[in-house]
Parts: C-alpha cells; sequence; structure tokens
C-alpha cells in the first residue's frame, strides 16, 4: 500500500502558539546565555572584584558583590541563564559559597565545549570526556586537600578561613575583623561530638555608628527593655529568671455574672479577682530574697507572657527588673547562653533554675530599647551585633556573616582544608593534562576542554586584579610544573606564584566538590539539549473566558 503523504517523514504535534528553537539554534542559544551570565558576574570574584549596585522598583537600594545576593535579586528572563542562577544559589544553600565560582565555571565548560562544536565534534563526545575529568578531579581534591586533627583546628586556621571568605565579600579591614567574630561565635555554639547549629547565633542590629563598630556578645540582646520607668537601667551580677507564667489579671474563660449587694462586697471581689495574680509575683519576690539575701546582686525576671502594670510596680519596689513578652525563639537562646532553664510554674521554685550574666544594662537607640544581657559564662548560644549608618550596609554585613560562619563550620565538619588563591585550579589542571595522555581516542577532546575551564577562576582572579593574565597564568604553570610540585597560587598584587598555606589561604573541601560536581552537570545537561519548545498561551492553561469548555 502506498502512503498518502510519501514526502512526510514525520509529523510533530505543537502547540500552534509555541516557538520552536531547532537543534543548531538551541544550543548556540544556551551556550551564549551561560556565557553572558558569566560576563555579568565575573568582576566581581575574588577579594579585588568590584560591587553591583542593585536598585529595586521602589528604590531601595543593595550594593553587593555577593554572587548568591546578585543572582537571588537580579530578574532573569532567560531560561537557560536561570537555570544556572538557580543551580549556582543551590550550592549557596549547601555549602555557603561558591556561587560566583559555579557561574564562571559552567559558562567556561560551554565556552571550550562552543571551540569543538564548530568543528562538528557531537555533544555526547565532548559530555563523557566532561564526566571522566570530573571523576578524576574528584578523586584528585582527596589528594591534594589539606587535613586536619581536631587538636590542630586552632583559631589561628580557622580566622585564615573565615578571612579568606569574607575579603571576597567586604573590604579588607571589615572583614578581618568580622573573622575575628565569626570564629568567637563558632567556638562558643561548637559542642564535642555534635553538628554545629548555626541558629545558636543570634543575629542583631542597630542602624547607628559604622560597621566596625559591629561586635561579638557572650550573651544576648533583646530588643525590647523593661516597661517600668524606675526599674534598674544596668545591673552587675545577675541571676537570669526565666519564666512561662502569665502574671497579668485574666478575665475568666466562662461568661459569668457576678452579684453584690453592697460596695463592701465589690471590693472583696475585686481584691479576690486580684489576689490570684499577687500571689504569684509574691511567690517571685520571696524567691529574689531567698536568692539574693542582703546583697546588691541583680534579679533580671524575663517573662515569655505578660506582666500587668500593678504586677510591675510590685516587682519594682522588690529590686526585681522585669521583661514581659519575650519572644519565643531568645527564651529557649537565653537558657543555653546564661544556664538555668524556663520555669512554667512559680510553685516550688529551685535555685537551679536561674542563669547568671555579668551585665544586663538596657540602651535606648530612638525609639526603641534594647536590653544586654553579657557576660555569660559556659554559654552554648551567643549574639553578633551588628552596626553600620544605613540598612544596606547592615544586609551586606548580615550577608558576609553567614557566608563566613558556614565557612568556619565547613572546616570543622569537612575535618580537612585546601588551599585557596586559585592553587587547587592550577594543580588540577596539570593533573587533567597527564591524565589525558592516558587515554585514546576523541573522549580527550572533553577533557582537555574542561581542565583548560578550570583555569577560569585564577585568570579571572588576575583579571580583577588588573594583572596581565597570559603572564601570570604562564608564570603559575612554571612554578606548579618544577621539583617538588608545590601547591601554588596567585599574589593578586605582584602576579607571581605564592604558596596559599604561607599566607593562610584556605578554601573549603565541600565547596571545591560542589563546584566540580554542579558545574559540570549543569554544562552537560545543557550540552545535550538539541531542541527547545517555548509554548504559547494557550499551553497547560485555562481558556482566557472563564465559561468557555476547555479543549482537551
Amino acid at each position: 500500500q502506498i502512503s498518502r503523504f510519501p514526502k512526510m517523514s514525520r509529523v510533530k504535534t505543537v502547540n500552534p502558539n509555541a516557538d520552536v528553537i531547532g537543534k543548531n539554534h538551541a544550543l548556540s542559544m544556551n551556550i551564549q546565555a551561560a556565557r553572558g551570565l558569566m560576563n555579568v558576574v565575573k568582576s566581581n570574584l575574588g577579594p579585588t572584584g568590584t560591587m553591583k549596585m542593585l536598585v529595586g522598583g521602589a528604590g531601595q537600594i543593595k550594593i553587593t558583590k555577593d554572587g548568591k545576593v546578585l543572582l537571588d535579586e537580579m530578574q532573569l528572563q532567560h531560561p537557560t541563564a536561570s537555570l544556572i542562577a538557580r543551580t549556582a544559589t543551590a550550592q549557596d544553600d549547601i555549602t555557603g559559597d561558591g556561587t560566583t565560582s559555579n557561574v564562571l565555571f559552567t559558562g567556561e565548560l560551554l565556552k571550550q565545549a562552543a571551540l569543538h562544536l564548530a568543528e562538528s565534534l557531537h555533544p555526547r563526545v565532548i559530555v563523557e570526556g566532561f564526566e571522566k575529568a570530573r571523576d578524576h578531579c574528584m578523586k584528585f581534591v582527596d589528594e591534594f586537600k589539606v587535613p586536619i586533627s581536631e587538636g590542630k583546628c586552632d583559631n589561628d586556621l580557622l580566622t585564615s578561613v573565615a578571612r579568606t571568605s569574607l575579603r571576597t565579600k567586604v573590604h579588607q579591614k571589615l572583614a578581618d575583623h568580622l573573622a575575628d567574630i565569626v570564629v568567637r561565635s563558632i567556638k562558643c555554639i561548637q559542642k564535642p561530638g555534635e553538628l554545629i547549629d548555626l541558629h545558636m547565633v543570634e543575629m542583631m542590629h542597630m542602624v547607628h555608628k559604622s560597621a566596625m563598630d559591629t561586635r561579638y556578645i557572650d550573651g544576648l540582646v533583646l530588643d525590647h527593655g523593661a516597661r517600668h520607668p524606675n526599674m534598674a537601667k544596668r545591673s552587675t551580677d545577675c541571676f537570669i529568671f526565666i519564666l512561662n507564667v502569665s502574671l497579668e489579671y485574666e478575665k475568666s474563660e466562662v461568661n459569668a455574672g457576678f452579684f453584690y449587694s453592697n460596695a463592701e462586697e465589690r471590693e472583696k471581689q475585686v481584691k479576690a479577682e486580684r489576689k490570684f495574680t499577687d500571689d504569684k509575683v509574691k511567690k517571685v519576690i520571696a524567691f529574689k530574697n531567698k536568692v539574693c539575701g542582703n546583697t546588691d546582686k541583680g534579679f533580671i525576671l524575663i517573662n515569655q507572657k505578660g506582666i500587668d502594670p500593678l504586677s510591675l510596680d510590685l516587682l519594682q519596689k522588690a529590686g526585681i527588673v522585669g521583661i514581659r513578652r519575650g519572644k519565643r525563639r531568645n527564651m529557649e537562646r537565653l537558657s543555653l547562653a546564661c544556664g538555668g532553664y524556663a520555669v512554667n510554674s512559680v510553685e516550688d521554685l529551685d535555685e537551679k533554675c536561674l542563669g547568671h550574666a555579668d551585665l544586663v544594662y538596657e540602651h535606648v537607640l530612638g525609639e526603641d530599647k534594647f536590653t544586654f544581657i553579657e557576660g555569660c559564662k559556659n554559654a552554648s548560644s551567643c549574639t553578633i551585633l551588628m552596626n553600620g549608618p544605613n540598612d544596606h550596609t547592615i544586609r551586606q554585613i548580615k550577608d558576609a556573616l553567614r557566608d563566613g560562619l558556614r565557612a568556619v563550620r565547613n572546616v570543622i565538619e569537612d575535618g580537612a582544608i585546601i588551599p585557596g588563591a586559585g592553587a587547587f585550579e592550577i594543580a588540577a589542571h596539570n593533573h587533567l593534562m597527564a591524565y589525558k595522555k592516558t587515554l585514546k581516542g576523541r573522549v580527550k577532546l572533553g577533557v582537555d576542554a574542561f581542565a583548560k575551564a578550570l583555569l577560569v577562576l585564577p585568570k579571572t582572579l588576575a583579571s580583577n586584579s588588573g594583572l596581565d593574565v597570559q603572564q601570570a597564568i604562564i608564570a603559575l604553570m612554571e612554578q606548579a610544573h618544577s621539583s617538588g610540585k608545590p601547591k601554588v597560587g596567585l599574589d593578586i598584587v605582584t602576579g607571581k606564584a605564592l604558596l596559599p598555606a604561607n599566607e593562610g589561604i584556605w578554601d573549603n573541601v565541600r565547596v571545591k566538590r560542589q563546584l566540580l560536581h554542579l558545574g559540570s552537570l549543569v554544562a552537560m545537561k545543557l550540552l545535550l539539549v538539541d531542541e527547545v519548545v517555548r509554548a504559547g498561551r494557550k499551553f497547560n492553561k485555562g481558556p482566557s473566558d472563564p465559561n468557555a469548555p476547555l479543549n482537551m
């Protein structure tokens, strides 16, 4: 039987409103998008990278060089660029760093692949080479990393790691100041044999002074103060009493009517209702007198529920500082910072429930009150108080501190570090070039492209530092090939080789692993895309007229 449509080789059923991008154009579109995004974030890499100013629709300003913040805030319309951006921010969510590096590496892999695709090499061959190179690089990470035992994880090493991470986010002087704060915070919340919970570091901000006034507090800062004007504004050697009991007059939950025949009966009824709350307050006062005696020790009551004005007055006369309606997250941290535990009843109070702080004082900033609880011994929770002249400075410090805390945590959990300043990329490139000689066939081309793509990071570091890129890379290669094969990185000041270990430039092992894995994964997926179908308005949506039937 002869077909009625001899010339129709295949039939496509596509929404008539859809755009179809063919094989050659799809690949070039993906490569162009990756290179375009790479060029946007390229200038932000490293300590000498420039900054971007992001302006919101309402005129709000954000000045940053943090890759994650940039990719989150930028409105990317292109689907491929959006995919690469989401993958890079996923790396930041997992490891806390490496967002810009990820975008650069993905873009450079596709750029190198494009050179071979122009010579009619099939994408599948390049992908096979990428896979072999990636697996080989993953093994090389284990050879190249520097293991650190638990005893050798000292403050100097952790400060170097924090400094390396922070200097790529903020200027050098502020980075060095924040690095010390980050290490002290991690040391405070670290418990032997347990994972580090960064939620135990409270971040508070006050819009005044300068960024250099950001400080570490071995305790807690509450964003509210005492509600009675005569309560002590500053107390030393304090007991901290954490309470979860209502100290205010409460109406009965059941609707009830009370009848009285004269004024005396009404007075008795009011006193009886008030007595229920006053008895609880008197028990707290008796507990304070029992604990403090005749000493000048302070007694701070922090209640999660309310304290009414009459109760506040009774507490003030007894020399107790009462703070009401404490936030739940602060109540949990208070017991970790000051010791003791939260009490849910004022019956049979025990001294063991009390925490201790050397100093408690109130700070008023404009209309806001802050209560500082400092000098907590054996604290397992702490506070970083961020200061800055405006909101965008504080946001920048907050983003930098977040990355710094995670960089230090990664080192402790990995038990290893890896030399920075482009040292790993140079060594991995040389290692892959040696590995390429052991392979046969066209797969070599994929490995070669992967090795060259790794060099994008040291090249960009050199470019952003105003150095001659070719000269700097050649100098690094020559040093890396010299006897002993030292782990050399790029000196961004002189453009010559340096030993990162001597300068204290260290990267996280898990950041490098994720970079190699996610960067190559996205590049390989995009290389294998040979057609893009952009759906029209009717695709997978209901009709414009809500009463019209759906076309199934």
